[in-house]
C-alpha cells in the first residue's frame, strides 16, 4: 500500500534519476543526425511534475499527487517520448482519482490504463519501444497484483524485472537497434524513471540530483514562520538555450545572481544553461540572462504570497489554479477575435520573418533538439485571439505535443502534420482566409504533401546507416526525412540531394541557410544550383539562421 506523500516522493525521485542519466539516454539515438534528444525531452517533462509535487505535503492522497503530476507532465510534456510519459500518467492519475491510498492492483490497474492510452494515441505503434516496455512491465505487475495479500514493493520489483528484460530485448525486435547496438531510448528513460520510484517505493528514500545538476526540490519545508526569515520575495527559474557562437562563460551569469540574490543555481549543458535563484529583480535577472541566449520555461514565484497558503489543506488544493488557466482567462477576456489564427513552430531570425510575412500569427520557438512543450503551444494558442487556429509543428517530434493542446483550450484546434520548415510555409501559404476551416486543412495539407525537402546537417556521432559506415563530422544529406548521402563536402552534398529530388515539373526552389553558413557560401551554391536548375525553374535564397542545418532546401 502506498500513500499520496509515497507517490510524491516516487516522482520526485523519477525525476531526479532520469535527470542524472538524460545524458546517457540521448546518446542511445540510433540515427547520426542531431535530434530531438529522448532522455532531455524526458528529463524537462518530468521537471513539469516534480516542479508541481515538491509543494505537496505529507498528508495529501494519492489522488491528490496523481492528478496533479498528469496535469503538469500533459502541459510539460516535450516530444514523442515525453507526450507517451505524460500519458503513461494521466492513465495512472484517472485509475487513482478519489483514493486515499493504492494497494498494489489498484496501482498496477492504473498503469495498465495508461499504456492503454499511449497506444491509442500513437498513430502506428512500434513493438521494440517505450510503448513494448511500458506494456510488459505492466503486464507483469497487474499479474503479480492478482493475490489480494500482494506486497506493493514485491510486485514493483518482478515488475521491474520484467521492464528490464523487455528493454534488453527490444533490439531483437527493431533491427536498427540491433545494428546499432543499442537499446530502445525511451525505454531505457522509462527504466529509469521507475527505477526513480523503485527507490521511495522499497523505503531507500528519494535518489539525490547529481551534483552537476541539482535539477529539483525533493521536499517542502513548511514552517509557520517561514514569511520572517524570507529576504527575496521571488523565486525565478528558467532555461536558457544558447547560440552556438556564444562563449560568454556561465560563471559571470552565477556571479551576478550571487550579487543580487541567494539560492544560486546555474548548471552549464552545453547548448543549455539552467537558472534557479531567490531574489528581489527578477526582471534585471531576464535581462542579464538575455545576454548568453533565448529563454524558455521561464516561472517566476512569489515566495512570500506561497507562504501564505501553506496550510496544504484540501480545500486550498482543490481551490488551486494554475497559472496558464488563469492566462487563459485574462487574455480571451480582453482580445478581439478573428476567426482564423495560425502558429508555427520555427527557429532562426530568417525562418521566423517568413513566417510572419506570409501571415502567421505567432511563432513558438522551437524545432531540431529544442523540442516546444505542449504548455508552450498552449501559451501561443491562447495569445492568438482567434476561434479557430492551424498549429504547424514542423518537425514530427513535436506533432504529437501539439496534438495534446487539443483537449486544453475551447478553441478548435487543427495540427497538421508538417514535418519540415519547407512543408510548414508551403501549407502557410495554401491557407485562404473565405475558405471554411476543415476545407483549409485539406488544402494546407495537400500543399504541404506537394513539397520536397532537402536537409544538410552533419553526423553527431558515429553509426551506420545501411552498409555505409558514418563517421562523426561528416556531412550527412537528408531527402523526405531519409538519410541518403554522406559527404565530407557541404556543398556537395546539397547538389546532390537536390539532384535526387528535383522533377520535371519543378518550378521553385528555395535555399534557407543557416547559422553556421557564410553569404559567400551560400552564394556558391545558389550559382551551382542556377547553373544547373536556373532556366527550369525560380531559385530563391533566404538567410534562414536555424541552428542544427547548414541547409533546409524546399523543392515544389
Amino acid at each position: 500500500m502506498i500513500n499520496g506523500s509515497i507517490l510524491r516522493d516516487g516522482i520526485l525521485s523519477a525525476a531526479n534519476n532520469i535527470n542524472n542519466h538524460k545524458k546517457s539516454v540521448d546518446a542511445l539515438n540510433v540515427f547520426p543526425v542531431p535530434d530531438g534528444d529522448t532522455g532531455t525531452n524526458m528529463s524537462l517533462t518530468m521537471s513539469a511534475a516534480a516542479r508541481e509535487l515538491a509543494r505537496f505535503s505529507d498528508d495529501a492522497t494519492v489522488s491528490e499527487v496523481a492528478s496533479a503530476a498528469s496535469s503538469a507532465l500533459l502541459r510539460g510534456a516535450r516530444g514523442n517520448s515525453g507526450v507517451i510519459l505524460s500519458l503513461i500518467f494521466r492513465g495512472i492519475g484517472a485509475g487513482l482519482k478519489g483514493a486515499k491510498e493504492a494497494d498494489a492492483k489498484t496501482f498496477a490497474l492504473s498503469l495498465t490504463l495508461g499504456v492503454d492510452n499511449a497506444y491509442k494515441a500513437v498513430m502506428k505503434p512500434t513493438e521494440g519501444t517505450i510503448l513494448t516496455v511500458a506494456r510488459l512491465f505492466a503486464k507483469e505487475a497487474l499479474t503479480r497484483s492478482e493475490n489480494s495479500d500482494a506486497a506493493f514493493d514485491t510486485v514493483w520489483v518482478n515488475a521491474m524485472k520484467a521492464g528490464g528484460e523487455a528493454l534488453l530485448d527490444t533490439p531483437n525486435i527493431l533491427p536498427i537497434l540491433k545494428k546499432a547496438g543499442v537499446v530502445d531510448a525511451g525505454g531505457q528513460g522509462l527504466m529509469y524513471i521507475f527505477e526513480g520510484m523503485e527507490s521511495v517505493f522499497l523505503g531507500n528514500g528519494i535518489i539525490k540530483s547529481s551534483e552537476t545538476d541539482k535539477g529539483f526540490i525533493e521536499r517542502p519545508v513548511i514552517t509557520d514562520k517561514i514569511n520572517e526569515d524570507i529576504h527575496f520575495s521571488y523565486c525565478t527559474e528558467f532555461l536558457i538555450m544558447r547560440n552556438k557562437d556564444n562563449k560568454k562563460p556561465s560563471s559571470l551569469l552565477r556571479a551576478y545572481l550571487q550579487s543580487i540574490g541567494d539560492s544560486v543555481v546555474v548548471v552549464d549543458d552545453d547548448n543549455i544553461i539552467k537558472v534557479h535563484c531567490h531574489s528581489n529583480e527578477p526582471g534585471n535577472i531576464l535581462q542579464n540572462a538575455l545576454n548568453y541566449g533565448y529563454l524558455i520555461d521561464i516561472k517566476i514565484d512569489n515566495m512570500r504570497v506561497q507562504s501564505e497558503h501553506l496550510s496544504w489543506s484540501e480545500e486550498d488544493a482543490s481551490k488551486t489554479k494554475t497559472d496558464t488557466a488563469v492566462d487563459t482567462a485574462e487574455i480571451e477576456e480582453e482580445q478581439e477575435q478573428k476567426h482564423f489564427g495560425i502558429i508555427a513552430v520555427a527557429l532562426g531570425g530568417g525562418i521566423e520573418q517568413v513566417f510572419k510575412d506570409i501571415g502567421v500569427d505567432r511563432i513558438v520557438s522551437g524545432g531540431q533538439t529544442m523540442n516546444p512543450s505542449t504548455d508552450d503551444i498552449l501559451r501561443a494558442i491562447i495569445k492568438v485571439p482567434a476561434k479557430e487556429i492551424f498549429v504547424l509543428p514542423n518537425n514530427k517530434n513535436i506533432i504529437m505535443a501539439a496534438e495534446q493542446a487539443i483537449p486544453l483550450t475551447n478553441k478548435i484546434i487543427r495540427v497538421l502534420h508538417t514535418r519540415t520548415v519547407a512543408e510548414g510555409v508551403a501549407a502557410a501559404l495554401a491557407f485562404d482566409e473565405n475558405m471554411p476551416g476543415e476545407e483549409n486543412h485539406l488544402a494546407m495539407t495537400k500543399a504541404a504533401e506537394n513539397v520536397s525537402t532537402s536537409l544538410i546537417t552533419y553526423a553527431a556521432r558515429d553509426s551506420k546507416i545501411g552498409s555505409q559506415s558514418v563517421k562523426k563530422g561528416n556531412i550527412l544529406g537528408m531527402e523526405n526525412g531519409k538519410i541518403t548521402v554522406i559527404d565530407d563536402s557541404i556543398l556537395q552534398t546539397a547538389l546532390k540531394t537536390v539532384k535526387h529530388l528535383i522533377k520535371k515539373n519543378t518550378s521553385l526552389i528555395t535555399v534557407y541557410y543557416g547559422e553556421d553558413i557564410k553569404q559567400e557560401q551560400a552564394n556558391e551554391l545558389l550559382d551551382a544550383l542556377n547553373q544547373k536548375y536556373g532556366k527550369e525553374c525560380e531559385i530563391i535564397c533566404i538567410d534562414g539562421g536555424q541552428p542544427v542545418y547548414y541547409y533546409i532546401i524546399s523543392i515544389e
